[in-house]
């Protein structure tokens, strides 16, 4: 489970839709385990493969090996526009399998673009690490956090430097702890400070709302936006719509739909905040 929901996350993020991502989640688990839990992360130390079948592809009108293609090449950094910088691994001319390494932050766009001086990708690729934690703490189960995420650290490309490491792309995202870069960001407004900061506030919000308990039902379902991830939880006290919006750009649902999924009260627990409904 917890794998499926990575490689979704990436899949989706690559492509701006989420049909396929609805699809394997709401087809392949249970909405909630009994006397046990799920773990949810967004990386882990090793790395990513590809794990879309060529039957869940199709049914979103997917063909399962140019899906697998284009998601390793979009995370090498070599498909034209790409925002990520990662680095193949386990290369398999035979059957052109290849699986990605890298680190959160530079899989979702920080390194390229602080190495560009883009002020406007820096900000996205913030908004894509800070979406995604938002995304395991509230689908359900135990939000895995891995070292250095929460600080938003970059790819570390010395491994290739290092002999009994340089044959293993993998070690690109198991760096030594930066307990500077830690310590730097208290107070600051950097990359690393602003995730540092919207984790912990993420975090806040999820434990505040208790309809987020790992016992209510996880629903998945279709918003009709195929931009937006949608996640109904259905608690006892009433349900909590969450949205994810994978794009780059503002998105809407109508009201009528939210309050079909049983949403009385139009207010954000993310932010605290009631939110505003617009016609049209």
């Amino acid at each position: 489970y917890h794998n499926s929901l990575m490689v979704q996350f990436w899949g989706a993020l690559a492509t701006r839709d989420t049909r396929l991502m609805t699809h394997v989640m709401r087809t392949h688990f249970p909405d909630r385990l009994t006397n046990a839990t799920y773990a949810t992360y967004l990386r882990c130390h090793d790395d990513i493969g590809w794990a879309v079948t060529d039957e869940d592809a199709a049914a979103v009108g997917l063909s399962g090996p140019a899906h697998r293609a284009y998601l390793s090449a979009f995370y090498a950094g070599s498909f034209p526009g790409s925002f990520a910088r990662g680095a193949l691994f386990q290369e398999n001319p035979a059957t052109g399998d290849r699986r990605i390494s890298g680190s959160l932050a530079s899989l979702a766009g920080l390194e390229a673009a602080l190495a560009a001086g883009d002020a406007d990708g820096v900000e996205m690729a913030v908004q894509r690490i800070l979406m995604g934690h938002a995304l395991i703490a509230a689908h359900g189960g135990i939000p895995l956090i891995y070292m250095g995420d929460e600080l938003a650290m970059l790819n570390d490309w010395g491994y290739r430097e290092v002999p009994a490491h340089a044959h293993d792309s993998r070690w690109i995202h198991r760096p030594v702890m930066d307990w500077a870069a830690a310590a730097a960001c208290q107070g600051a407004d950097t990359p690393a400070a602003r995730v540092f900061g919207g984790l912990r506030h993420i975090l806040a919000r999820r434990r505040a709302t208790p309809e987020l308990h790992g016992a209510t039902p996880t629903e998945v379902c279709d918003s009709g936006n195929a931009a937006l991830y949608a996640v109904v939880r259905r608690a006892p006290t009433g349900p909590v719509l969450c949205l994810f919006n994978f794009s780059e750009d503002w998105q809407t649902v109508p009201a009528g739909w939210a309050a079909a999924q049983g949403v009385q009260a139009m207010h954000d627990a993310l932010s605290d905040a009631p939110v505003a409904t617009h016609d049209g």
